[in-house]
């Protein structure tokens, strides 16, 4: 593939809802442009993006894959996203690397959850938007209906730039509404020879269409106003003004696998998207201090990695864009974030799984290139003289954790260089050690997500893992006082163990820790066997004594005890020291605390009645609810950990994937007896199966 100038570059994220035919309309794309010499199919596991077994398995897709093509002098990069929220990572990453999103809508369903996402990042990041009708040969097809939907949804930016000829199984072509010609399947059509209420119907849009761009510039208004029309030239350059500077969003259709309405798409994202150089300078900021604007026609060359792929027999494989200047194969770069040189050895143009040797990629284009040692996602190479900094990618926090457990010995010694891979290559993965609880959890953006994983590690790097809901650091206190002996002894045959010691257990306030006091006089244990008491009871504190978890804001206080001269020692203290406290819990009135998390739900307004209900079943305190953005409510509240361990799942169900929420950890407070019984039984239960084996 040639190289382009920055000006003949398009790139362009294909992104929206799941199953709104993505894949296929990129193929779709490919094949018009004989970027690909046969139609792959999601159905059959061809398609050019869809390469990853996984994604050939669930037929849907689960990596943002690069799909370059030529067209008519000019370079469409297509990056082809997920449309399923578990996967949101990728899109968010390929948003980094474009200057314009292609939002595909499914002709029957219209605008859906992933629809107003995509929209919604599109607008963080400042991209043109342009949107897609797909499917129009579905039943009950409805493009009207459609567009009338997002106009309703998103303003009246948004307005149909072509009108399609019939619907389901008689769709057969579009109407360009700036020129008012028809486009059948096998080219240009007569106007006079599509059906008459079509003819009607798309004349009421173009006057539509011909009011929106006018709106958008002062002399076109006064024009339309004047004249009541505008030139076909003066309608381009308007429409094209407008969707570069984010206030049209003009819809088109299509039929991808028929082919039918690609090639005027095709003309469509050469024609109305910026390209890189026509793009806004990018804020960033100089590696010696400082803000700077880059532009493409800047000569410091400045690429930033959107995305990783790890692969355990091939190594990274890392996704740039080029903001400015060039990047050379066998060359040196410098990480500027790091303040490390990279060695860049072949650098690649991808479609899909392939890879295509470039000796050069220049500004505004998108490649690839492998096993680079120091640079990871978000990072940017540049010029070590005059190096500068690309902000960094956001990626969206995790919302669903699970433990995550090797099946055998070999799996162990695996898997933590294997979860370091994985998280290398996906940032909205985090690991982390559970230390009370004795588990390693893994959290993602939800359970397709964490079972991907879990199939990753098998198919990529061998390793074999069980998922499960991860349990709950509860921790154990007591809420009475106690005072109780701890005596030790053990006589074998020569010298035997003696250890003997009184102490006093007290609840502190939640929060308050743990104290111990020495109020030991007159030497009833020596000084030196005192640690080992304490030493003991500790040990016991860790271990738990009700259902097996930490012990938490109590004082214990030694206040007497005895010795023996020569059978006394440091074991045989810790003992009694730990006897003496697992009596005294018993005692004392133990009680048991659970985590507390503070959350904040945002959801659709209509649907706050429903968040309520549900929080409150989960036993959740509700603290307040506030106005959110773009016709959204902010609900919060602290819930028990133990209600939140799904909630991503129930969140989802019950809005439909419109809401998201954010969860931290706000304290402990003490379980509600019935609830305490439960897990406290349960905790046996698993103490006595973990003993059995």
């Amino acid at each position: 593939m040639k190289r382009y100038a920055a000006d003949k570059i398009r790139n362009i994220a294909v992104a929206g809802h799941g199953g709104t035919g993505k894949t296929s309309l990129v193929e779709a794309m490919l094949f018009a442009a004989k970027a690909v010499d046969r139609l792959g199919r999601v159905e059959d596991g061809t398609t050019t993006t869809d390469f990853d077994p996984e994604e050939i398995r669930r037929k849907i897709t689960v990596n943002a894959a690069l799909a370059p093509l030529e067209w008519k002098d000019a370079k469409l990069n297509l990056i082809d996203t997920p449309g399923y929220p578990d996967f949101i990572g990728e899109v968010v990453g390929a948003f980094r690397a474009v200057e314009s999103v292609l939002i595909t809508v499914d002709a029957t369903a219209g605008a859906e959850v992933q629809t107003d996402k995509a929209w919604s990042l599109a607008a963080r990041e400042r991209l043109s938007r342009i949107v897609v009708v797909t499917r129009m040969d579905r039943e009950n097809a409805a493009f009207a209906r459609v567009v009338d939907g997002l106009a309703e949804r998103f303003g009246r930016q948004v307005v149909a730039l072509q009108w399609p000829i019939g619907s389901a199984g008689s769709f057969s072509g579009t109407i360009d509404l700036v020129t008012m010609t028809a486009l059948g399947p096998s080219g240009p059509m007569a106007l006079d020879s599509v059906p008459r209420d079509v003819q009607t119907a798309a004349a009421e849009a173009r006057d539509r269409l011909v009011e929106a761009i006018a709106e958008t510039d002062d002399q076109l208004t006064e024009t339309y106003l004047e004249k009541g029309e505008l030139e076909p030239a003066a309608l381009v350059a308007g429409l094209q003004r407008g969707v570069r500077a984010g206030t049209l969003a003009p819809v088109l259709c299509t039929a991808a696998p028929r082919g039918i309405g690609v090639a005027a798409l095709l003309d469509a994202l050469v024609q109305l998207p910026p390209s890189p150089a026509a793009r806004e300078g990018v804020a960033a900021r100089s590696a010696k201090g400082g803000a700077v604007t880059l532009t493409a026609a800047d000569g410091v060359p400045a690429a930033q990695v959107f995305k990783t792929m790890a692969d355990p027999y091939v190594g990274k494989l890392s996704y740039l864009r080029v903001f400015s200047g060039t990047l050379k194969s066998d060359s040196q770069a410098w990480n500027a974030g790091k303040g490390k040189a990279e060695r860049l050895g072949q650098l690649f143009f991808l479609r899909g799984k392939h890879q295509e040797p470039a000796p050069e990629i220049g500004a505004g284009d998108i490649g690839a290139v492998a096993k680079l040692a120091e640079t990871g996602t978000g990072d940017t190479l540049t010029d070590k003289d005059r190096g500068v900094i690309l902000p960094p990618i956001e990626f969206p926090k995790p919302v669903m954790s699970m433990a995550i457990e090797p099946k055998s010995k070999a799996d162990e010694d695996k898997l933590s260089a294997a979860l370091a891979r994985l998280i290398e290559e996906d940032h909205t993965l985090q690991v982390r050690r559970a230390g009370e609880v004795k588990q390693t959890v893994l959290s993602g953006m939800g359970e397709s997500h964490l079972e991907i994983v879990a199939d990753r590690l098998k198919r990529k790097f061998g390793t074999e893992v069980t998922l499960s809901v991860p349990r709950v650091p509860y921790r154990e206190t007591v809420r009475g006082h106690a005072r109780v002996q701890g005596k030790y002894k053990r006589q074998t045959g020569g010298r035997g163990q003696y250890g003997d010691c009184w102490i006093e257990l007290d609840a502190k306030p939640l929060g308050g820790g743990y104290e111990f006091v020495d109020k030991i006089f007159g030497g009833a244990i020596p000084r030196n066997f005192i640690p080992s008491v304490e030493k003991g009871i500790k040990d016991a504190m860790e271990e738990g004594i009700v259902a097996g978890y930490q012990v938490v804001d109590v004082k214990v206080t030694l206040v007497d005890g005895s010795y023996h001269e020569v059978d006394s020692s440091d074991m045989a203290f810790k003992i009694a020291g730990s006897m003496a406290f697992k009596k005294a819990m018993q005692e004392a009135k133990p009680a048991l605390l659970e985590p507390i998390v503070t959350v904040a739900v945002q959801v659709p307004e209509d649907q706050m009645g429903d968040i309520i209900g549900d929080l409150n079943s989960k036993r959740a305190r509700i603290q307040g609810m506030e106005a959110g953005a773009e016709g959204t409510s902010i609900v919060r509240a602290q819930v028990p950990m133990a209600e939140m361990l799904r909630y991503a799942s129930d969140l989802r169900s019950i809005t439909g994937g419109r809401g998201t929420f954010e969860m931290e950890f706000a304290h402990y407070d003490e379980v509600p007896a019935h609830i305490a019984e439960r897990v406290i039984a349960e905790a046996k239960k698993q103490k006595e199966a973990v003993e059995s084996r």
